[in-house]
């Protein structure tokens, strides 16, 4: 193992900071859009967001109980009936509709995402980016994904059979705050668009979000009652939503979706569950260095770190670490922060408390046991209260937490390894599989490995976008990152019941035309034969 390289100190202020100034929460969560988003939502009670900009109250909002949950679950299976029966194509219209106004009002929803959340506005860019291609794919493809399906029957030419897809009635989604209006609609769309309703329950911190998503589909002709929202802590509502839903789909910690699948399966209901990762990326002795360092920063940092896919474990190529690594703490330190509602910052904030303790956790146990802090390692409160310097760790072993276990947040931690076979070993171990990242500047044999890594998604020479902007392939995780897949043709089947529909003709499945049994079963034999012979399947 090579020695680390001397790296210049941290500047005395870390990295640069970009005022704040602009609008506030006040000037964007108004009493007359407030009273808007939660038009038509249950709750009795009465649940408070706050905003980690500030750290301060954000709004008021409706607290569901139990009951209610199963009111909203009463309204959404009567009006799914109706919407099922809706014909595809102008269920899909609904998206296409949707698609546009997104683009059109995305301002609004992106000052949400950054109260709600935190993050830069490049980075809730990114949200809108994600649910627009979601719309536009499902609008344009569902209505082939959704169709009928010929097969080769059980005889040739005398059984015709056809694959019908029936949705599932209504789908309970469980959404969590970091990502809230991708996670949230890049999911509900293709549930909607299959026929189904939906029963959401957002993180109560993010709710906002969902709410002006809602509220923006149904103007693009959604019925208001197939999509209802309820709003309470998640050991409460999470439960009760399970007990109701006809197929549930769960964003958020391996624990917690652990609890999800025993509770779907009590009922034989069917789950789709995204869960942690503690993700790699691969620089292989070959790569560009300026290009990886680029691409590691966006991967480690997007979000301050808060995202299902970003990367946490940087593992280089023992011949180019030293160059590597001067190139990306440089960029690591130049990392603009700030909390504005603007663009211009390149990492925001903390969503909240309780991910600033865990980040702080990881970066002083390490420390305390021998890692080495090359950039970052501190929390910055003179830019919010919820604001941690992007960090990069060095000399990480077991048994520190920051080694195996899942940070969520700016810290990346760097592992150098002597060849390919070591590479790959690294990069599988653990117990996630969600996504990874391999720099080389031979295509060929980038492939070769990511075709070894046990992730469900990997890119090459990028670090996330690549894959998970590829709306028609499959994204999900291998070992314990989940079960299913969102996009493409499974992340819409999913939401739907497969249905096989049969039509015998000209003879029955059964000794016709003067034949015996004995007849009937050589004529069967034959026709296995001749099947085989020619290949039907």
């Amino acid at each position: 193992m090579t020695e680390s390289p001397q790296l210049p100190p941290p500047t005395a202020d870390g990295n640069p900071v970009v005022p704040a100034g602009g609008r506030g929460p006040l000037d964007v969560v108004t009493p007359d859009l407030l009273a808007r988003l939660t038009r038509g939502v249950v709750g009795s009670g009465k649940a408070v967001s706050h905003t980690p900009l500030t750290g301060g109250k954000l709004a008021d909002l409706p607290e569901t109980t139990l009951a209610e949950v199963a009111a909203a679950f009463d309204r959404a299976r009567a009006a799914q009936h109706g919407w099922a029966a809706t014909p595809v194509r102008r269920r899909a219209a609904v998206l296409l509709r949707f698609h546009d106004l997104l683009l059109t009002r995305q301002a609004e929803v992106l000052d949400l995402i950054q109260l709600e959340t935190g993050k830069a506005r490049l980075h809730a860019h990114e949200e809108v980016q994600s649910v627009a291609a979601a719309a536009r794919h499902y609008g344009v493809k569902a209505p082939g994904y959704l169709g009928p399906k010929r097969h080769t029957g059980a005889i040739p030419v005398l059984t015709r059979a056809v694959e019908l897809r029936q949705p599932r009635g209504v789908v309970g989604q469980i959404a969590p705050w970091n990502y809230p209006l991708e996670l949230t609609v890049g999911d509900a769309l293709p549930a909607l668009v299959a026929g189904n309703a939906l029963v959401t329950k957002p993180d109560t911190e993010t709710a906002l979000t969902s709410l002006w998503a809602r509220d923006l589909l149904i103007g693009a002709g959604l019925p208001a009652d197939a999509w209802q929202i309820v709003i309470g802590e998640g050991p409460v509502v999470g439960p009760a939503l399970i007990e109701h839903a006809d197929y549930v789909s769960f964003t958020g910690s391996t624990t917690t979706g652990r609890e999800v699948a025993r509770r779907a399966a009590g009922r034989l209901i069917g789950a789709s569950l995204e869960l942690g990762g503690k993700n790699p990326l691969l620089v292989l002795r070959d790569a560009d260095l300026d290009k990886a360092a680029d691409g590691a920063v966006r991967a480690c940092f997007a979000s301050a770190g808060q995202l299902c896919v970003s990367v946490e474990r940087l593992l280089v190529a023992e011949e180019v670490a030293d160059a590597f690594l001067a190139k990306f703490v440089a960029r690591t330190r130049a990392i603009r922060l700030g909390t504005g509602l603007a663009y211009g910052a390149g990492m925001g904030s903390l969503v909240g408390e309780r991910q600033l303790a865990t980040v702080t956790r990881h970066v002083e146990e390490a420390r305390e046991k021998g890692a080495t802090v090359l950039a970052g390692g501190r929390p910055r409160p003179d830019v919010g209260p919820y604001v941690y310097e992007p960090t990069v760790l060095d000399g990480v072993v077991p048994p520190m937490a920051v080694c195996a276990e899942e940070t969520f947040g700016p810290v990346v931690s760097v592992y150098r390894f002597g060849d390919e076979d070591e590479a790959v070993e690294r990069a599988n171990s653990g117990t996630y599989g969600l996504n990874a990242s391999v720099w080389t500047k031979d295509a060929a044999r980038g492939l070769r490995i990511a075709a070894r890594l046990r992730s469900g998604t990997v890119n090459l020479n990028e670090g996330y976008a690549a894959a998970y902007g590829s709306i028609r392939a499959p994204m999900g995780g291998m070992k314990d990152s989940g079960l299913g897949r969102r996009h493409g043709s499974e992340g819409i089947l999913k939401y739907t019941e497969a249905q096989t529909v049969a039509v015998q003709r000209l003879m029955p499945m059964a000794p016709a035309f003067g034949m015996d049994d004995q007849k009937y079963a050589s004529f069967l034999n034959r026709s296995l034969r001749i099947l085989k012979t020619l290949r039907i399947g």
